[in-house]
């Protein structure tokens, strides 16, 4: 296959590896898949539920005297905002990324298309780049519909104010809307460990389910990890070790060194695993 391809662009005139699979080809593709709704469904549905079990339940209160950001939820629209944020980074939010970066590769070699890819002919590389890149912007656009939901659900629901911190004191409401931002921001970056697991093991595996398990169950066995206090200093090389530092933001004088930590961490993981994605590819027997 691979020896077919250098030939190619010689025989065939006008042939550009570089034009091949076009960015915009593979995101229709992708958003036209079921699985793409049903994420963007959820993900808008969920602030809408959230605010019907505040109305059922009435609001929320602190316990033996200490007040969460749960506990101020119905404040404002921008603290319904990070409370959403809160209650989906640990896990809602990987499912979606674990799904996009998961499937990518490995739903077509399930569907015994990826060959007929690599003959049109689509560089290995080109094909995985394309793929990758699509997946990442619809990660990032997950990431970013639940929040914008939440904050305009919460508005209506709650009111425009500022965003009231359970430590005490309060950030208005511009400043808090674009700290919520970068607290969107860093969590897509914390994700990038899990896009990369995802995406390697999409190239290795034929079965989508598996990569996108394997993803998730793996992003699991890290939180577990973390909690584990006996580890002492070795959690700082976990992933989830730092996955709410972003609560530091959210402060009258905001801490940046978890986040610079976190985020660290994630792109050294991220980048190995995507490094390891391309390598095993580049030589992977194509058969289906």
């Amino acid at each position: 296959m691979s020896s077919a391809q250098k030939t190619v662009p010689a025989a065939a005139p006008g042939y550009r590896p570089r034009h091949t699979l076009p960015l915009r080809v593979e995101a229709m593709r992708q958003l036209r898949r079921r699985r793409t709704l049903v994420v963007a469904a959820v993900l808008a549905v969920l602030p809408f539920v959230l605010i019907a079990a505040f109305a059922i339940g009435g609001e929320p209160s602190g316990r033996d005297g200490r007040i969460t950001l749960m506990d101020t939820a119905t404040a404002s629209g921008a603290n319904f905002a990070a409370t959403c944020l809160f209650v989906s980074a640990g896990f809602l939010l990987v499912v979606p990324v674990a799904l996009f970066c998961g499937d990518t590769v490995a739903s077509e070699a399930s569907w015994s298309s990826l060959r007929y890819l690599l003959a049109a002919p689509v560089p290995r590389a080109r094909l995985l780049l394309s793929k990758l890149t699509v997946a990442l912007g619809f990660s990032a656009a997950a990431m970013v519909l639940l929040p914008l939901v939440a904050l305009a659900a919460g508005t209506a629901a709650y009111g425009w104010g500022p965003l009231q911190i359970p430590t005490g004191g309060a950030l208005p409401a511009g400043t808090a809307t674009w700290r919520l931002a970068v607290v969107v921001g860093y969590i897509f970056v914390g994700q990038l460990v899990t896009a990369g697991l995802a995406f390697w093991l999409s190239t290795v595996t034929d079965a989508p389910l598996g990569a996108v398990g394997g993803a998730v169950g793996l992003t699991i066995v890290g939180n577990v990890l973390d909690a584990v206090t006996a580890l002492g200093d070795w959690r700082d090389v976990l992933p989830a070790h730092w996955q709410y530092a972003w609560a530091d933001v959210l402060q009258p004088h905001p801490e940046w060194g978890g986040m610079v930590k976190g985020a660290a961490v994630s792109v050294a993981y991220g980048v190995v695993l995507v490094a390891l994605a391309f390598r095993h590819f580049r030589g992977k027997d194509v058969v289906s």
